[in-house]
């Protein structure tokens, strides 16, 4: 097939990796997939409950409006390109990207989520909600998930379906953070957690604070274990040690933070450095990035309650990596791993799958990518035998798109 160089591409990546052997070396094959955009980035990844992968991001329409769009994967393959939404008045931040969820059991009621402006102020901005009841073919028009009606910065979503009528939201809320809205007005409150359920008619219930003071900017992660949700994000304690909390959702009655880790990270300001999980049944696995003693560190750790209390951490590595990490359990019980880390003066995306003993089943680049901000955050889903990727590949000229399929079978 004739090669063209172009401005945005798309492609696809397929890896093997052999399970019954620790850490072989395959062959890498790489396949152009048709380019479906000519200038975006943020990319997102969720697979439904019926085993559809959708792939979200921003297309850059021009300096003023940004556009939400989302494909499906169909027989390796992206399908036709939909508008979500657009905007000429959006936040649109590297590390803070929009999402789409479709509810359980279904591939027709779906949800999506982007940053809004509220006000004058840099980070005066709102979560907004979208969703549509024909499989994205149109969208209802947006509302605000968070009722405070307070300019302030509102985001780093995380959305979860919880059952087929209804999806939990989490995210990042700035509106004690402005000084009219605290005690000391010389001295604004902390960022705090809050939650809220949806339904596919956009009635909100159940808003609930989380965590009363919590890091500024890393993401937040959802999953669902067989007692309920349970939520990552990177706390913010008094003396400012920013280490990844967790609460989790058990009877109806949501738990007190507890730390996945004691790593005592002192840090003055945010690292943009969010934790992710995933959980299967009572299996749990958490994976984050942490500078514990100065050196930097990927660490997952297991639960096999439900996160009720978990393992002592596995170092994933220690070699030099800047994090941005996703991870997703595999039907034999192990973890897939990602992160970015620099090596010889090149940056890589990392990808390792292990066992709860730590074992390495599989150590593989899947692809350079740049350490700059830009790039953003690389992120994975599982679909059957299949890992899919995607991220930003960002140059000097340009940002654009990539995906990969992983075999993992």
């Amino acid at each position: 097939m004739k090669k063209i160089i172009i401005s945005f591409v798309v492609i696809s990546i397929y890896i093997s990796c052999n399970f019954k052997n620790q850490i072989t070396n395959q062959q890498v094959i790489i396949e152009e997939l048709p380019s479906f955009s000519k200038h975006g980035g943020e990319p997102n990844l969720s697979v439904s409950s019926n085993g559809e992968v959708y792939l979200s991001w921003i297309e850059y329409k021009n300096d003023s409006t940004d556009v939400l769009m989302f494909s499906k994967l169909i027989d390796h393959q992206w399908s036709e390109r939909k508008i979500i939404s657009e905007g000429s008045n959006w936040f649109v931040n590297w590390a803070d990207f929009p999402s789409l969820k479709p509810y359980k059991n279904s591939d027709k009621l779906l949800a999506a989520h982007w940053l809004q402006k509220s006000d004058s102020g840099t980070y005066d901005y709102d979560v907004r909600i979208s969703q549509s009841k024909d499989g994205g073919l149109s969208w209802d028009s947006s509302f605000v998930i968070h009722k405070d009606s307070i300019a302030a910065e509102h985001g780093f979503v995380s959305l979860m379906p919880t059952n087929e009528q209804s999806i939990l939201a989490v995210w990042l809320d700035g509106r004690k953070t402005k000084s009219h809205t605290s005690t000391d007005k010389h001295n604004p409150g902390p960022m705090t957690l809050r939650s809220a359920e949806i339904d596919i008619n956009g009635k909100i219930t159940n808003q609930v604070e989380l965590d009363d003071r919590v890091c500024d900017c890393c993401q937040t992660d959802i999953a669902y274990s067989k007692d309920g949700p349970i939520v990552v994000y990177r706390d913010r304690s008094g003396k400012e040690i920013r280490d990844i909390s967790y609460v989790r959702k058990v009877k109806n009655e949501w738990t007190k933070p507890k730390p996945i880790s004691i790593d005592n990270w002192k840090i003055a300001g945010c690292p943009v450095n969010g934790p992710a999980i995933d959980a299967k049944d009572q299996l749990v696995v958490v994976a984050w990035y942490t500078m514990q003693d100065g050196n930097g560190n990927v660490n997952i750790s297991f639960s096999n309650n439900g996160g009720e209390t978990f393992e002592k951490p596995i170092s994933v590595s220690s070699s030099n990596p800047l994090g941005r990490v996703d991870i997703i359990l595999l039907d034999d019980n192990k973890a897939a791993v990602s992160w970015i880390e620099e090596v010889n003066n090149e940056t890589f995306i990392k990808f390792k799958i292990l066992d709860q003993k730590g074992h390495i089943y599989c150590d593989k680049n899947v692809a350079s990518i740049s350490s700059e901000r830009s790039s953003g955050f690389p992120r994975m889903v599982k679909n059957k035998d299949k890992v899919i990727f995607a991220w930003t590949q960002s140059t000097s000229k340009n940002k654009n798109i990539k995906t990969a399929l992983v075999n993992i079978k």
